[in-house]
């Protein structure tokens, strides 16, 4: 191969490799994405009002979350942005997971948290978190949060830079599909009534 081939050869693979190092959200050529044939728009549009459910009403008995995504907020199409309200009883916890489109940016608001993240070197980084503290878990890796208080609730604030981050729920994903059980099972290094056990504990 020639010198002129080479070298175009490693522009575009340099090409390739930025446009992977920067992928996320499409970019938009207009100030906003309407949904199809949207009728004509005003500022009720722009405006979510799906958090007003969690102004002055008591703690929820197990963990809830309430997001505000391109889903539940067509007006973040296009704009790479999301958030996402999690509220915490005491002892209560949000399970592993991951969000495969984008890092996650938590801000506690009340109460405490014991956070973490695994890397894909298998490391594991927890902190406790106190009201006022941000920790941010990178994209897509496995990642928690537990209240371990067993009296006070906690409230985080977490947002996103994806208007659909996407959440992979690994006991939901692992537990909750049509993976055979054998695979789980020669996977997990156990038998498959262990398996079904753990599948049982996750439908009651």
């Amino acid at each position: 191969m020639d010198f002129a081939k080479k070298t175009l050869l490693l522009i575009i693979s340099s090409l390739f490799m930025i446009q992977i190092a920067i992928a996320g959200d499409p970019d938009i050529l207009t100030d906003f994405v309407l949904p199809p044939n949207s009728p004509p728009i005003d500022a009720n549009f722009f405006t979510f009002t799906g958090m007003r459910a969690l102004v002055s009403v008591p703690v929820p008995p197990t963990f809830k979350v309430v997001k505000a995504t391109m889903e539940q907020f067509p007006a973040l199409n296009g704009q790479s942005v999301s958030s996402a309200v999690l509220i915490f009883p005491p002892g209560s916890v949000n399970p592993v997971h991951t969000h495969p489109r984008s890092a996650e940016l938590l801000f506690l608001v009340q109460g405490s948290l014991e956070v973490g993240f695994v890397d894909s070197t298998n490391k594991l980084f927890t902190q406790t978190l106190q009201q006022g503290d941000i920790f941010v878990f990178p994209k897509g890796l496995v990642h928690f949060q537990y209240n371990v208080d067993a009296k006070n609730p906690a409230l985080a604030i977490s947002g996103f830079g994806s208007a659909n981050a996407g959440t992979v729920s690994l006991p939901n994903t692992l537990f909750n599909s049509t993976i055979d059980d054998s695979v789980l099972a020669m996977s997990f290094k156990t038998d498959v009534p262990t398996i079904q056990k753990l599948k049982a504990g996750l439908q009651g």
